[in-house]
C-alpha cells in the first residue's frame, strides 16, 4: 500500500530525477568515519521529493562493522544490561544525513564528520526490503547527535544535518 504522506524515495525509484551536475554520484563509493575507519559503501541516495534534494546517504554497512556490532550485542547480553537485541538478519543498511559528510571527488571517498566508529556500530539499521519511518530517522539522528531535538516535523529537513551546500 502506497503511503500518500510518503516523502522520501530512493533515487533509483525516481526515473525523472538525476543528480545535479555539480555533485558527484557517490553511489558505490566507500564511506569512512572521522578516523578513516570503513563504515560501508554508499548503496543509494534518499531524496526528499518536496525539497527536490538528497537528504540521506543509504549505506550498506561493512561486514567488519556488522561483526563488531554483533560482538558488542553478545557481550551486552552476556553482561545482562537488559538492552534489547538491535538487529535482525537482513538489517544491513543505515542512513547518514547528507550534511554530516564531506565528499572527496579525487579519492572517491565520503567522510562522516564527527561521527565515530562506535556510534555507527551502535546505530540502528534497517532492511532495504522494508521502508524506514520517521521514528527510525529520529532514532538514528539522536544516536549521531544526542543533544539535538528532532520532534518538530515541520522543520525536520531544514536542519543543518541535511544541508550539504
Amino acid at each position: 500500500m502506497e503511503n500518500k504522506d510518503r516523502n522520501l524515495y530512493r533515487l533509483d525509484e525516481l526515473s525523472d530525477y538525476k543528480i545535479a551536475s555539480n555533485y558527484p554520484d557517490v553511489r558505490g563509493w566507500k564511506i569512512v568515519d572521522a578516523d578513516n575507519r570503513t563504515i560501508g559503501t554508499i548503496d543509494n541516495l534518499w531524496v526528499n521529493k518536496d525539497m527536490q534534494r538528497v537528504v540521506y546517504l543509504d549505506v550498506k554497512a561493512d561486514k567488519s562493522l556488522m561483526d563488531d556490532s554483533r560482538k558488542e550485542v553478545h557481550e551486552t547480553i552476556a553482561n545482562d544490561n537488559g538492552r534489547e537485541f538491535m538487529y535482525r538478519d537482513g538489517d544491513s543498511h543505515l542512513i547518514i544525513p547528507i550534511g554530516s559528510v564531506n565528499i572527496n571527488k579525487d579519492t572517491k571517498i565520503v567522510m562522516a564528520n564527527g561521527i565515530g566508529y562506535d556510534t555507527f556500530r551502535r546505530t540502528g539499521r534497517y532492511n532495504t526490503q522494508q521502508r524506514f519511518d520517521r521514528d527510525y530517522e529520529r532514532a538514528v539522528l539522536r544516536s549521531y547527535y544526542p543533544n539535538e531535538n528532532y520532534d518538530n516535523d515541520d522543520t525536520f529537513y531544514s536542519r543543518r544535518e541535511f544541508d550539504n551546500r
